[in-house]
């Protein structure tokens, strides 16, 4: 099943799910490792990758959008409270936004601080903003928090996720697995 259906999530969402799943984490951690490197060459290799992540992340991620809008979710599992899922309605609003809002971040911090950038070193992305160090600064400092923000919110999402399997005993982790139960 591609599509999704009154019962579980399609092919297609949950290969997005875990796709950003994991190019997420390989960000977050990549992004700390370059952050913390010292100066070198690989330093500003792994920004690269680093950054080229980020525009892969918002270019897939409108592909996500738009078949998220296009195909209806499934029901809500039997027996949750109905705060619970205006929970998870909010919680996934703010991921959507935090998985929009963290690249466009890094992006504003690159624009400002100028330095030229080519998406795996074939790509040039245009520069949006004019340089600026005291923008730049307070790009990182939005960037830093929303990256932050995202991380919480992961968080939160795999604890209610693993509530949800463990505790309650509902499908509603089983139902979003990449392998079919």
């Amino acid at each position: 099943m591609l599509k999704n259906t009154g019962d579980t999530w399609g092919v297609v969402a949950r290969t997005f799910h875990w796709v950003f799943a994991v190019i997420i984490f390989v960000q977050l951690v990549l992004g700390k490792v370059a952050e913390e490197a010292r100066m070198s060459p690989q330093k500003l290799d792994l920004f690269v990758w680093h950054k080229s992540i980020g525009v892969t992340i918002l270019l897939l991620l409108t592909f996500r959008i738009v078949w998220r809008l296009i195909n209806t979710p499934p029901e809500t599992v039997a027996g949750i409270a109905r705060w619970e899922h205006w929970a998870a309605r909010v919680g996934h609003i703010l991921l959507y936004g935090l998985m929009i809002a963290v690249p466009i971040s890094g992006w504003w911090v690159s624009d400002t601080s100028r330095i030229p950038f080519e998406a795996f070193w074939l790509l040039p992305v245009p520069d949006l903003l004019e340089a600026n160090r005291d923008v730049s600064q307070v790009a990182e400092t939005v960037h830093g928090i929303l990256t932050k923000t995202l991380l919480v919110l992961i968080v939160v999402h795999i604890v209610a996720a693993l509530r949800h399997h463990f505790i309650l005993g509902n499908d509603t982790l089983r139902r979003m697995l990449p392998f079919r139960y």
